[in-house]
């Protein structure tokens, strides 16, 4: 569990996270969205303890990261893949963090197994190391503690598309068993494909949060009849707006059981009624976050 109660930080006038709030729960993955410069490494650095709030508290696991016994063995934690030892191999690299926390040796081989690195590759410098090699790596060291939690900034940075898919099936099973996963990405399609939860924030504020179903979902009602000309008539007589839609039929903005009942007492034939469609991701990214994105120009 994650818990990040009224968590601020300033550096000078600059307000770097306003005022954030949200939960990661057991069993879930809970997607941590937001523009370049919204704050999320700046949330996630606090609750790892590298970097100091101003005000409130970030706690794992019910304490801050500092007061864990051994918190390798409770929090997995990959923020950086590229902040890794280069002159040391992969494999001496997990030795070490597992003499350190005191794991068996014999999990540095199942870490590197689950991750997919080759022995020779495990045997390679780090700074020979692609970056999805690295990606690998600091993987495969989140979870040499076999930790109850993850905590993860940009995992499939540098991943190819199987590298990819391997991740998200290793994120959802880790999930699956009870584990708790705090995933930021910039690659949207794939926290829609893997997230439970998402937490959205823009210029260092919460802008939406919730499950994935509720953010996603479609508002509205899509409903044809036989007399689109007249039900939009009544529509607009029971006081409820609606748009035509491309493909026939009206928009309107109620729920499917109001949009019904208006039709009934109107004595209108309707052949479709249902709930709109969703909208994806990145269309609710974009919508929410708008104010705070940084305009790209093309040359």
């Amino acid at each position: 569990m994650i818990s990040v109660n009224s968590l601020t930080r300033r550096y000078g006038p600059v307000v770097a996270v306003d005022d954030v709030t949200f939960d990661a729960k057991p069993g879930l993955v809970t997607g941590f969205l937001g523009p370049n410069g919204a704050g999320k490494s700046t949330t996630m650095r606090i609750l790892c303890g590298l970097t100091p709030a101003t005000s409130g508290t970030a706690t794992v696991l019910g304490r801050p990261y500092a007061a864990l016994p051994n918190p390798g063995r409770h929090v997995g934690v990959l923020l950086d893949a590229s902040d890794q030892h280069a002159g040391r191999t992969g494999r001496e690299v997990l030795a070490l963090s597992a003499l350190v926390m005191g794991v068996d040796r014999r999990r540095v081989d199942e870490v590197i197994d689950v991750v997919g690195l080759t022995e020779r590759e495990s045997h390679r410098r780090v700074r020979n190391y692609s970056l999805g090699m690295r990606q690998r790596l600091g993987l495969a060291h989140a979870l040499l503690g076999d930790p109850e939690v993850l905590v993860l900034d940009e995992p499939a940075n540098g991943l190819d598309p199987a590298g990819i898919r391997w991740m998200r099936s290793l994120l959802r099973g880790f999930a699956d068993d009870g584990g708790t996963v705090l995933l930021s990405s910039h690659l949207l399609n794939e926290i829609e494909l893997v997230a439970d939860e998402i937490v959205v924030i823009g210029n260092g504020r919460i802008v939406a949060s919730g499950t994935k179903a509720e953010l996603l979902r479609g508002a509205g009602t899509t409903v044809r009849s036989t007399d689109d000309a007249a039900l939009e008539g009544a529509l607009r007589a029971e006081g409820i707006a609606s748009t035509r839609a491309p493909g026939g039929g009206l928009v309107a903005e109620a729920e499917p059981a109001g949009v019904g009942a208006a039709a009934a007492r109107h004595g209108i034939v309707l052949v479709e009624l249902r709930q709109a469609d969703g909208r994806g991701l990145e269309d609710m990214f974009l919508e929410l976050t708008a104010s705070t994105a940084r305009e790209e120009v093309a040359a």
